[in-house]
């Protein structure tokens, strides 16, 4: 077995008739947590479609768990958080979560191990579409969890949120993990990129820079991440220029 949970080589996707990731390359290793750092619209979204399978590809290569992306095989192995919510309004949290635990054929216990994860106890009853935005990732993010997914792909899972539950939902990320639970986790908020064992930042459809936090600030010689991030882009500006 291998020890990447994901490998990506040469990746090139195109939107509208423009490229939009350029020739991208790297691996997710097992058991970690993999950050995807990098500004709003720089492809991040479209990178975690392709390793999905939802995405459709102009080039290269994306196998998950042993298999190309997209594998029927997979679907019960991936649990996918997206960026933009899609639950049933009319119905109540817990509702939504049986409703996507019969789909995934998760079991029945798994609706209240997953709401007790994500701190939405109050809301167990309470109608999707009267949540708050904050409560909503939440339950988008529970809908993630049903099952034992092998593989978590989570498209910025706490904007919106406060700190203090932000935090709460990092130390879970840990606990997964520590469980043997993959995560490749997006966000455009550098603070959170000291949480990861593993970064890949990218910027413009490219991907910029791979390594553990410490790897990336030894390199830029840079003791704040944000800092190393900037000196990462400036090198790669002065190589261009």
């Amino acid at each position: 077995m291998t020890n990447s949970a994901v490998t990506v080589g040469g990746l090139v996707v195109r939107r509208g008739g423009r490229e939009v990731v350029h020739d991208v390359s790297f691996a997710v290793p097992r058991g970690q947590v993999t950050g995807l750092l990098g500004p709003s619209g720089c492809g991040k979204t479209t990178v975690l479609r392709s390793i999905v399978g939802v995405q459709i590809v102009a080039g290269g290569q994306v196998h998950v768990l042993g298999r190309p992306a997209g594998s029927p095989e997979l679907r019960r192995k991936i649990g996918y958080a997206t960026q933009n919510p899609a639950i049933y309004a009319d119905l109540t949290v817990a509702e939504a979560l049986r409703y996507f635990a019969a789909i995934l054929r998760a079991p029945k216990s798994d609706v209240d191990r997953v709401i007790a994860e994500v701190d939405l106890g109050a809301e167990a009853g309470s109608l999707v579409g009267n949540l708050s935005g904050g409560e909503l990732s939440r339950a988008n993010l529970a809908i993630a969890l049903l099952g034992t997914p092998e593989l978590l792909v989570l498209d910025e899972p706490t904007v919106g949120l406060d700190p203090v539950l932000r935090d709460s939902l990092w130390e879970l990320f840990r606990t997964l993990a520590a469980r043997g639970t993959t995560l490749l986790v997006s966000s455009h908020v550098m603070d959170e990129a000291a949480r990861c064992d593993q970064l890949l930042l990218m910027r413009e459809g490219r991907v910029l820079a791979t390594g553990s936090p410490s790897a990336l600030r030894e390199r830029t010689g840079s003791a704040d991440l944000e800092q190393a991030f900037l000196r990462l882009i400036r090198d790669k500006e002065a190589a261009h220029s």
